[in-house]
């Protein structure tokens, strides 16, 4: 049997309304049933955001991934907002992505595959339904793409008109970014020299020598002949979007039918991932995310039993496919160890392919003494530490990262070479959600990972070598 034949046998029984079926959560409760289904009607009819040839292309970067052969970097947006969305903010983030990126590849010596939380990344679960303030409650806000973060009662009714402006957004935010991509925005000189800029700086001195190296590395390579002029690979870059399928009503009403392979693919955006608050497996979103061939993560928290994340790999590659998961662990600095190895152990014991991702953010939001929620810098680069411990010990591969940023100069997480305190927070708190990584702490952390990597691969040639003697 064909590899395809298979897929499409593990698939035979699924239907992309299938999900209404099974338990929802974290989803809203439409008031008008008829202007939702116009909605979603129209939206059924417009084209997809994303074709299945980029999403099989990202699976096979990401089946590189999962080898050991490249290394994730997925970055953006908390939740994307209608109000800020604007072409220099999304420039301004597809750019500390690149640096980043450009860092990150130093550090691993190998493809680093860069996916943005753009372009769909606009609703958010909650941990509680309603929000309480000054003795008023009202339903939570659950992103732009759902309700309005006004605190009335107006603006938090669900409103389905909210899914085509979600729709034309991204569509626009798309266009932005291929343009980006391919048209010389990326040229990797260009984004040295953005590189070579942050650390001008007297606070970033400890990062020069790193940047030292790239440069160095730019000048051979444009000494040997080998540039944007020829080789095109140089001034362009494959890039990606992903968010969090929370909303089904709107993935349904973009999943297509791949003309190529016959299979469904989730037209919405090249990856999808499901909620460590949505990952029931007999739910409605693991339902919905097992029959599309897009590539799936599944973030994993503190409260994902071994058992449950064998029944959920079951579900979501059955045919064990490299590439097609992406588990994103997420559990808070000092707590890594305390799960994550039961997690790897029952990856091993399934024989399962998966990308191993590292994000930091979510299980270290803390309250500041000036009422703000926000993320310290230090546990974020802790958290990494200790996933990159773990792998370490365990003998397994930690294949990316995923950070909440922007690249805009925001002061919503402390700390960094530049000192954000907790004074600091009512600067520029922006978030409509949790606090991002500003700029210049996304690209410092990047500086920090790739000295984890770099040091891991050092090693692993040092352990080599003396089993070779």
């Amino acid at each position: 049997m064909t590899q395809e034949n298979r897929k499409t046998a593990a698939t035979q029984n699924w239907d992309k309304a299938g999900w209404r079926a099974y338990p929802r959560v974290q989803m809203p409760d439409y008031l008008d049933s008829p202007a939702l289904e116009a909605v979603e009607e129209q939206l059924r009819r417009y084209p997809p955001l994303v074709f299945a040839g980029e999403a099989r292309r990202l699976k096979s970067q990401l089946a590189d991934v999962s080898e050991g052969r490249g290394f994730l970097l997925q970055g953006g947006d908390c939740a994307e907002s209608f109000s800020e969305f604007s072409a220099d903010n999304l420039r301004d983030t597809f750019k500390v992505i690149l640096q980043m990126a450009v860092v990150l590849t130093w550090g691993a010596q190998m493809p680093v595959v860069k996916v943005g939380r753009m372009a769909g990344q606009f609703a958010k679960p909650r941990s509680a339904p309603t929000e309480t303030i000054s003795g008023t409650e009202l339903p939570s806000y659950r992103g732009d793409i759902i309700n309005g973060f006004d605190f009335t009662p107006e603006a938090r009714i669900p409103d389905p008109q909210r899914m085509l402006a979600a729709y034309t957004q991204a569509a626009a935010s798309l266009n932005l970014l291929r343009a980006f991509s391919t048209g010389g925005f990326a040229d990797m000189q260009r984004v040295q020299s953005w590189i070579a800029d942050f650390v001008g700086g007297p606070e970033a001195a400890k990062y020069r020598e790193i940047a030292g190296r790239i440069s160095d590395a730019m000048a051979f390579m444009q000494a040997a002949g080998v540039n944007s002029d020829t080789a095109h690979q140089l001034s362009k870059v494959d890039f990606y979007t992903s968010h969090e399928a929370l909303l089904l009503e709107y993935e349904e009403a973009l999943a297509r039918i791949d003309s190529t392979s016959g299979l469904p693919v989730a037209g919405s955006g090249h990856m999808i991932w499901i909620g460590d608050r949505t990952r029931q497996p007999d739910g409605a979103h693991v339902e919905f995310a097992r029959g599309v061939q897009n590539p799936i993560g599944l973030k994993c928290g503190p409260s994902t039993t071994a058992d449950d994340l064998k029944v959920l790999m079951a579900k979501l590659n059955p045919e064990n496919e490299a590439g097609r998961l992406t588990l994103i662990a997420r559990f808070g600095a000092g707590k890594v160890g305390d799960h994550l190895p039961r997690l790897v152990q029952a990856v091993k014991e399934e024989g399962a392919k998966v990308v191993w991702s590292c994000d930091p953010m979510h299980g270290n939001v803390i309250k500041s003494s000036t009422g703000y929620k926000t993320r310290a810098f230090d546990s974020i680069l802790r958290e990494v530490r200790e996933f990159f411990g773990v792998h370490q010990a365990e003998g397994t591969i930690p294949g990316g990262v995923h950070f909440e940023m922007t690249g805009k100069d925001v002061t919503e997480c402390t700390g960094g070479v530049r000192a954000v305190t907790d004074e600091d927070l009512s600067d520029r708190y922006h978030t409509a959600c949790d606090p991002r990584l500003n700029a210049s702490q996304s690209l410092e952390l990047a500086f920090l990972v790739a000295e984890e990597l770099r040091a891991r691969r050092e090693g692993a040639a040092a352990e080599l070598a003396a089993k070779a003697v």
